[in-house]
């Protein structure tokens, strides 16, 4: 199974939720969607737009991918095709707190790809996906 090619989800590290969150709405961003004191998402066009204070473990400013798949069985498909192509697993597949399934590998230069299965969240047969 071959890996679509789509971005679903970039979520960037922060320090201060709250003011990372005014500080996009005040740019005109609406519809903030924030199910926790953890992170916040933003509808972005047909992608998801993250601000996630627990990123690396540290709040620390960092970026993760996110590739969103229509099944829990996609998600360990996928991490086995990310590995076979030289990534590295920094995350198995496994049951998320949200609820869903998630896993997570690097690429050769260390960038960290979330692939997740939501079952919140529609993911059309386009690849675009809607909070």
């Amino acid at each position: 199974m071959a890996m679509e090619q789509r971005i679903s989800l970039v979520t960037l590290g922060v320090k201060d939720l709250a003011r990372a969150r005014r500080f996009y709405e005040t740019l005109g961003w609406s519809g903030a969607h924030q199910p926790d004191d953890e992170v916040c998402f933003f509808q972005a066009g047909g992608m998801v737009f993250g601000l996630w204070t627990a990123l690396g473990g540290h709040g620390a400013p960092g970026i993760e991918l996110a590739h969103n798949v229509r099944s829990p069985e996609e998600v360990r498909a996928v991490l086995a095709e990310a590995e076979r192509a030289g990534g590295i697993i920094v995350r198995p597949a496994g049951r998320a707190d949200w609820g869903g399934t998630t896993g997570a590998f690097a690429d050769p230069e260390g960038y960290v790809w979330e692939v997740a299965h939501n079952p919140g969240w529609t993911l059309h047969d386009d690849g675009t996906i809607h909070i």
